[in-house]
């Protein structure tokens, strides 16, 4: 009977150990739900099924487009560059670093800004919209559409074609190869119809006519980006505007004109000169390891655009080369410059009317006019213009160094900007505010003014060879707000150039800390009677 009894007990636990071949008993003392256990087979398709998963991943992820730079104080500002699609052949080499100040010429190192005192409603340096990710597209090669690159035909067509067809597909490339010259007419690279994320590779050279047929009775634009979203210009190729043919016409502005100084050959060209490269009305622009040289009038220009993105750009011309500022903004928002060296005939960066939160660091600027906020308020116009930021700035023998100029006559406001660590050498006038801004002869002298209010001076040092400072403000609006520390200025004795003594006039504010030269025609304080009005108020 105990020999029956063991048997059976024998037979139920070997039931036992049957069931659990099926059924994961512990999981269901831990309280997870019972469930049959899994074939060997179909556990090894899953887990082939997640690693296709991820390859996909990695892959895309590994072609898409560089975040914009992180905020200020966090690496060193610089994007990792775009690797275009395996479809287009190009091994774009990495972004050139920034060439040494020509004030220094074994690189100078930017002191480490102080903590921002930002003014009222000032908001932080602006960061552009990131731009948006594509997976690998279809790459256009502009000699596959025709293009010769012999510098000599003319490749217009060929690069309208290769964009139309990057046009209609979006997440992109246009390529220009290296080693070869493109002759190319004005063209307009539009949309809104084109797809976003579209990238054009510039490794080679496009080289603008010199033929005065080409540009008719005149265009103010070479190459145009118009109504894009996701756009970048990006390689190490070279945009030449070979400005020569215009730069020895006198400014047509200028009173000063002597039509007696043009030979035949030049007189053929229009008097009207194109900006090298445009973009309007887009967004989410990336101008990035380029070379502009040589532009007849501006070298970079966006217009009505947001979210733009200028980094490792080079702008080159000649000192005396008229109106060939470097890069201009005008109405456009969340803007970011840096690391980019700029020697032009003009303003190195010129802000104009309807611009805010615009960020600029790591630049050197020289020879040229400095960096302008300005002219605002000609023709009795209104302008605005708020939350700029530059610093961490080397200039080398420009005319100015920041500077703020606006029209007599103007309305309008001028706030919350900030200029710290800028370092400069041979600077005719490091510091300027001029509400009495005129390039002609002789200019109608009128009471309103584009008011100027809530300005920071910091750590602005070096070397001048006019004057210190200048501060020419209104009667009607006189500036506030203005504040300075750590200005040391030294005078440079140049020839032919007289030195003056800091000048300032109707200028209100704050020195935080001794200046070099001493600054004792700041009026401290608010002046008397100005009820400024807010920035919403009047822009």
């Amino acid at each position: 009977m105990k020999l029956r009894v063991k048997g059976f007990g024998l037979l139920l636990l070997l039931v036992l150990l049957a069931l659990c071949s099926t059924i994961d008993v512990c999981d269901a003392r831990r309280g997870k739900h019972w469930r049959p256990r899994s074939s060997p087979s179909s556990s090894l398709l899953k887990k082939k099924g997640k690693a296709k998963k991820g390859s996909s991943h990695r892959q895309h992820g590994g072609n898409r487009r560089s975040p914009p730079p992180a905020p200020p104080g966090v690496g060193k500002g610089h994007q990792t560059p775009y690797q275009p699609s395996p479809n287009v052949p190009v091994s774009p080499s990495p972004s050139p670093s920034p060439k040494p100040s020509p004030a220094k010429g074994n690189g100078h190192t930017s002191p480490q800004p102080p903590s921002p005192s930002c003014g009222k409603g000032r908001q932080p340096p602006p960061q552009p919209p990131p731009v948006a990710s594509a997976s690998p597209g279809a790459g256009f090669n502009v000699v596959d559409f025709g293009a010769k690159g012999d510098g000599i035909s003319d490749d217009t067509k060929a690069f309208q074609a290769a964009w139309a067809a990057a046009c209609k597909l979006g997440a992109s490339t246009v390529l220009v190869p290296s080693e070869l010259e493109f002759l190319v007419g004005p063209i307009s690279f539009s949309g809104p119809y084109c797809k976003p994320n579209i990238l054009f590779q510039l490794e080679g050279t496009i080289l603008a006519p010199t033929n005065a047929k080409a540009w008719g009775s005149g265009l103010l634009q070479w190459l145009e980006f118009t109504k894009l979203s996701g756009l970048s210009i990006q390689g190490s190729g070279t945009i030449n505007g070979r400005g020569q043919q215009w730069w020895t016409y006198s400014d047509p502005n200028d009173d000063e004109d002597d039509d007696t100084q043009y030979n035949q050959e030049l007189e053929r060209m229009p008097r009207v000169k194109p900006t090298a490269l445009r973009f309007y009305g887009s967004s989410n622009v990336v101008v990035a390891g380029i070379t502009i040289v040589n532009s007849s009038q501006c070298h970079l220009k966006f217009d009505n655009c947001q979210g733009v993105l200028v980094h490792d750009l080079t702008i080159s011309s000649p000192e005396n080369s008229l109106n060939t500022d470097g890069i201009h903004l005008q109405n456009s928002k969340d803007v970011s410059i840096h690391h980019t060296n700029l020697a032009c005939g003009d303003d190195c960066i010129s802000i104009q009317t309807g611009c805010s939160n615009i960020y600029i660091h790591n630049v050197n600027c020289g020879p040229g006019h400095g960096i302008s906020i300005g002219g605002l308020g000609r023709d009795n116009t209104k302008a605005c213009v708020s939350n700029v930021t530059v610093r961490d700035v080397n200039m080398f023998r420009t005319m100015t160094g920041v500077r703020i100029k606006t029209w007599q006559g103007g309305i309008g406001l001028v706030q919350d900007i900030r200029f710290s660590n800028i370092q400069v050498s041979e600077v005719q006038t490091p510091i300027m505010i001029d509400q009495f801004y005129c390039d002609k002869r002789t200019c109608t002298n009128q009471t309103s003014a584009v008011a100027v209010s809530g300005v920071q001076y910091e750590n602005i040092r070096g070397t001048f060879t006019i004057k210190p400072l200048h501060f020419a403000c209104s009667d009607s609006s006189p500036c506030s707000g203005i504040t300075l520390t750590g200005v040391q200025l030294k005078p440079v004795q140049i020839a032919h150039y007289h030195l003056n003594n800091p000048f300032c006039w109707q200028a209100f504010g704050e020195l935080f800390t001794p200046t070099i030269p001493p600054i004792a025609c700041l009026q401290i304080g608010k002046p008397a009677g100005n009820n400024l009005q807010t920035y919403h108020d009047i822009c």
